[in-house]
């Protein structure tokens, strides 16, 4: 049995002896004949010594009278049932309390609250829905409301109603909490796209720059307005803006480098695509830096000599596998036909292990993978995914 759920257990059989005996000593104070202890009590512990926590609970919960002593016990049981995943057992509960007419308003609430977290578990979106927008309009305890704020984001999210999630998120969490920031950030980088998909670029134009105003560090809302800049010919205000990304996150320098060569190329301007090449460098020499300048070298001198005297030089400063697998394919074209056969098993081998490498990783769960999510697939944290770094990376 996991340990948290011996704990929970624990302490609910503490909560329901402590009842108990105070129930006992009222009886006693009245001079009414009573049990010492009611019986299922002890049952339920006997259950729970031998590892039959299904049956202990079953046993506290019909030992263990509804009244303004024990709503945290049953509230805590049903929590108890949620986390074991057995959300409806726990819906049964919870509702159980709320048609009881001694609940306070603070209890009610609570149990309210609960309510609407077994409705998320069990995926019945529209009753929490209910739930959660009735305490935050009603809601007397303001820790109470901005719990089911918190818990109605995310329900919004989920469903990728990304406007109502910014109008509840909206100022209060988004001023309080760094990731509900960075995602209201990407929400609205969220409905850019779909504004630019439907043919708005007007408005996508405008939830970015709300987006960079929400967050500052939103790289995303530049590559946004920079590929709308190459959309409508602006190449120079592309680059501009790309600009702006190692300011905010030098990590996401590998992420720029297609639209910034697409830029450059379009301006048919090779020379400024270098010099911007070489800066990016001083700034982090990642490999994908170090290969498309190569390329770029290759491309504007017609030879391989200055690309590897590049990348000769950048592998000592910086040795990665990406650039080393570069290095063995110019020396490849530079050799032609002649080249050693040991070379080219040498490149297939470096090659098919970048090939096995993952090129992004979420910084707060580790999931790693191919492609760049700006929402974590298993965290769901926005904007937490980046390139990676180092020998095996950029």
């Amino acid at each position: 049995m996991p340990d948290v759920l011996l704990l929970a257990l624990l302490l609910a059989a503490v909560a329901i002896g402590w009842w108990l005996g105070r129930r006992e000593r009222r009886v006693a104070d009245t001079h009414t004949s009573s049990p010492t202890l009611a019986r299922d009590y002890f049952v339920g512990l006997n259950y729970l010594l031998n590892d039959q926590q299904d049956r202990a609970i079953e046993t506290f919960i019909g030992a263990l009278e509804v009244n303004s002593d024990t709503i945290e016990t049953h509230i805590a049981l049903g929590n108890l049932f949620r986390s074991r995943g057995e959300a409806d057992r726990a819906v049964k509960i919870h509702q159980n309390l709320l048609a009881r007419p001694t609940l306070s308003g603070d209890q009610g609430e609570r149990v309210q609250l609960e309510l609407a977290r077994d409705f998320l578990q069990l995926g019945l979106l529209d009753r929490a829905e209910r739930l959660l927008q009735a305490l935050i309009k009603d809601g007397l305890h303001e820790e109470l409301r901005q719990t089911a704020r918190h818990l109605l984001v995310d329900l919004l999210e989920r469903e990728g109603e990304y406007q109502q999630a910014l109008d509840v998120a909206q100022p209060a969490l988004v001023r309080e909490s760094d990731d509900v920031r960075r995602a209201a950030a990407h929400w609205l980088c969220e409905l850019a796209v779909q504004e630019r998909r439907s043919a708005s670029p007007a408005l996508a134009n405008r939830h970015l720059k709300q987006a960079l105003a929400t967050d500052r560090r939103c790289v995303r809302a530049n590559l946004l307005l920079a590929e709308m800049a190459l959309d409508t010919g602006h190449y120079r205000q592309a680059i501009r803006l790309l600009q702006r990304i190692p300011e905010q996150d030098k990590t996401f320098i590998p992420t720029l480098l297609e639209p910034l060569a697409r830029a450059y190329r379009l301006l048919d301007d090779e020379v400024g695509l270098i010099r911007h090449l070489e800066s990016l460098l001083e700034i982090a020499p990642y490999t994908s830096v170090i290969i498309l300048l190569a390329e770029t070298l290759c491309r504007h001198h017609g030879d391989t000599q200055a690309a590897l005297s590049l990348l000769t030089r950048e592998l000592e400063r910086s040795p990665s596998l990406g650039a080393v697998d570069y290095l063995i394919r110019l020396y490849h074209q530079q050799e032609g036909s002649s080249v050693d056969q040991r070379i080219e098993l040498l490149q297939r081998h470096t090659h098919t292990l970048l090939k096995a490498l993952p090129r992004h990783r979420c910084r707060r769960c580790g999931f790693s993978g191919e492609q760049l999510h700006w929402q974590c697939p298993r965290c769901r944290s926005w904007g937490t995914t980046k390139p990676i770094t180092g020998i095996e990376g950029e």
